[in-house]
């Protein structure tokens, strides 16, 4: 079957199972599901109910769908993304968007889990994503164009919204929330970081590290989808002081972080159509 007709059958299913009207899709990253207890549900189904949709394979990740009202929205929430790293392939990692976008999303709010680069970015803190550095091994529009859902050379320039990057941090600001801003780097994992690998990522233009965004990022260009992203850092990547770190504590780091994170993309949400509107 055709990735298109895959997707087709997929949205078909959520509509028939009461997906209506969506304001904007939220991809809920490590550790950081929490903001589903936020919203008053409409429809709940586990990813294995979904046709064609992958099943999280990682332990922290819920594998839930949700379909509600946020902040007098009706949003989307994917409770667990997909990674290159579970052995996915790129067109799997993005159907999140692709599904949410041919079910009428307005707006895709991402978040993550990732370590910090820039000495002046603390772990705890989180960081608007302005730009990043894609270093996974491939990119999700390899292959066929699929005519329907974009333009085979999707423009890269500004693939963050300026307009939901403005509210968020004027909505960061109103919550006395520390809210860095930088670029993002993914790469391919599971493994974390050599020193020599974290110099090299500071070195060029990396403020923050990770394993993921940057995919379902480069499907919201495709398909015109405006979006903006949101990294909660969980560690501090200085190559020249650099501590052992497992998942167990950068999930604790997550968790610490998480109420601030669940604000701001409450507030987000609550002032989605005047982030949309700016340019």
């Amino acid at each position: 079957m055709e990735i298109i007709d895959e997707l087709t059958e997929a949205v078909e299913f959520l509509k028939e199972k009461g997906v209506g009207r969506i304001d904007c899709s939220i991809i809920l990253g490590t550790g950081l599901g929490a903001l589903a207890s936020r919203i008053k549900p409409i429809l709940a189904l586990n990813y294995s109910q979904i046709p064609h949709l992958p099943i999280a394979t990682v332990e922290f990740h819920f594998g839930k769908l949700i379909y509600g009202e946020l902040e007098g929205k009706r949003v989307l929430a994917w409770q667990g993304r997909f990674h290159y790293y579970e052995g996915y392939s790129m067109e799997q990692i993005v159907k999140p968007v692709r599904m949410a976008k041919m079910l009428g999303a307005k707006a895709m709010i991402i978040s993550n889990a990732s370590g910090s680069l820039n000495p002046e970015f603390k772990k705890g803190q989180l960081m608007s994503i302005e730009d990043h550095i894609n270093l996974q091994p491939e990119g999700p529009l390899r292959g066929q164009n699929i005519e329907s859902l974009g333009v085979r050379f999707p423009d890269m320039s500004n693939p963050y919204h300026p307009g939901l990057r403005r509210v968020l941090a004027e909505s960061a600001q109103q919550l006395d929330l520390t809210l860095q801003r930088g670029v993002y780097a993914s790469v391919p994992g599971p493994h974390l970081e050599t020193r020599a690998e974290y110099r090299y990522l500071r070195l060029i233009g990396a403020d923050a590290v990770g394993m993921s965004t940057v995919p379902e990022v480069i499907a919201c260009a495709h398909m015109g989808l405006p979006c903006c992203a949101i990294s909660v850092l969980t560690d501090e990547c200085n190559p020249e002081a650099l501590e052992r770190v497992n998942i167990e504590s950068i999930l604790a780091v997550a968790k610490e972080s998480e109420p601030d994170l669940t604000e701001l993309i409450v507030a987000l949400v609550g002032r989605l159509d005047e982030g949309l509107g700016m340019a």
